[in-house]
């Protein structure tokens, strides 16, 4: 492969530090797929091939480590219903899994490529989707297949809720999620996860079930402390999950468990703008020592967005972050969500993933709010395959 310089670069956030590592003025040249020299632009040795990014911003590009792209069926109603006043619970995936047991592989693929193209249009170039959206053997691998044809990052999250033809047979459900699901989904997965929280699964079924994922050679992360401060985050912690998402209700003594156990805490502003629930405040997570990752959890029925500028929007108006934090939480956050040191930043060596913005500083980012275009997106792999 060729090596290319993109040279006039305004600013350049090579993410080598919390505070972004901003180089003004600067140049970047990959070859291979991976960043190999980064300096000013004056310095720039020559290459194959130039881009010229007319003094605009350069960024890594977006991480986004939580989402549900795979589904079929309209939510619509739910959104209405909250926006009125009508409390959010987990209930309406049910609604959604219907329809996606019935959709056929084309059509979920199809589906699932539109969206990943809105989100790459955005500037992000890594994702991670979960099932969850099937809660039987067959559908759940069906998901999982259909993701694993677009990224690596692909997780099982079969303890979404409890489906509803098993409400009165629970224990029976744990125990097909235990065994036949993992033995179905485990050559698509790569993680595992469990909705730990009000109306889904208890800590000691989460516990249960995320075990067997490690069994089976799946990483554990977790949805927790959505609805209430439920153990999630705990239990997260006791086990070294990579993530624990959501974390809307937590204590301080949670907050200092993930602190001493290295969990990255993924914080999804979309859901609570959705659900029209209270936003966490994010420096309780910045003062106790976490890794703070953002993401979209893009699904049908509680944050149905694909744009990680506007995440970074809700999360510096409503999660008290600063522009800085937002943007290092949706790149290199993210990638640590996913224990990736390859992505998220734009040191030499880091795949060369990087989005070249039409703007003159990186606020602009989220301060246009969706608005700001990408000029130019590189990857070491094509749309709409993402990472």
């Amino acid at each position: 492969m060729t090596a290319t310089v993109v040279k006039n670069i305004g600013q350049l956030i090579t993410n080598s530090d919390s505070a972004l590592g901003i180089i003004n003025d600067a140049a970047l040249i990959f070859h291979n797929g991976k960043v190999e020299w980064i300096g000013p632009n004056s310095q720039a040795p020559s290459a194959d091939t130039a881009i010229d990014a007319e003094g605009g911003v350069v960024t890594p590009g977006f991480v986004d480590s939580h989402t549900h792209l795979v589904f079929a069926g309209d939510r619509t109603q739910d959104y209405v219903s909250r926006m009125t006043g009508v409390k959010y619970s987990s209930g309406g995936i049910n609604t959604t899994v219907s329809a996606t047991r019935l959709a056929s592989e084309n059509e979920l693929r199809h589906s699932t490529a539109q969206l990943l193209t809105r989100a790459r249009n955005s500037g992000t170039t890594t994702i991670e989707i979960k099932s969850g959206y099937g809660l039987n053997t067959e559908t759940e691998a069906k998901i999982l297949k259909i993701a694993s044809e677009f990224t690596s990052e692909t997780t099982f999250l079969g303890a979404h809720i409890v489906p509803s033809e098993k409400i009165n047979s629970r224990e029976s459900y744990i125990d097909e999620i235990k065994t036949t699901m993992l033995q179905a989904v485990k050559p698509y997965a790569k993680w595992i996860d469990v909705f730990c929280d009000t109306g889904a699964f208890s800590v000691d079924e989460a516990r249960e079930i995320l075990q067997a994922g490690i069994a089976h050679g799946l990483k554990p992360r977790l949805h927790g402390n959505q609805l209430g401060d439920t153990g999630g985050a705990e239990l997260a912690a006791e086990l070294k999950a990579a993530s624990v998402d959501h974390c809307t209700h937590i204590s301080d003594s949670a907050l200092s468990a993930l602190a001493d156990a290295g969990v990255v805490a993924t914080l999804l502003p979309g859901a609570e703008f959705f659900t029209r629930s209270d936003y966490p405040n994010a420096q309780r997570f910045f003062d106790a020592g976490i890794t703070v990752a953002l993401a979209t959890d893009c699904n049908p029925g509680s944050s149905f967005i694909t744009s990680m500028p506007i995440v970074m929007s809700l999360a510096i108006r409503e999660m008290q972050m600063t522009p800085t934090q937002a943007l290092y939480a949706a790149t290199k956050g993210g990638a640590l969500a996913l224990q990736r040191t390859d992505i998220g930043h734009l040191n030499v060596g880091a795949k060369a993933d990087l989005v070249i913005w039409q703007a003159k500083s990186f606020e602009s980012i989220p301060y246009r709010m969706g608005e700001v275009e990408c000029k130019t997106i590189c990857s070491g792999v094509s749309s709409p395959n993402i990472s």
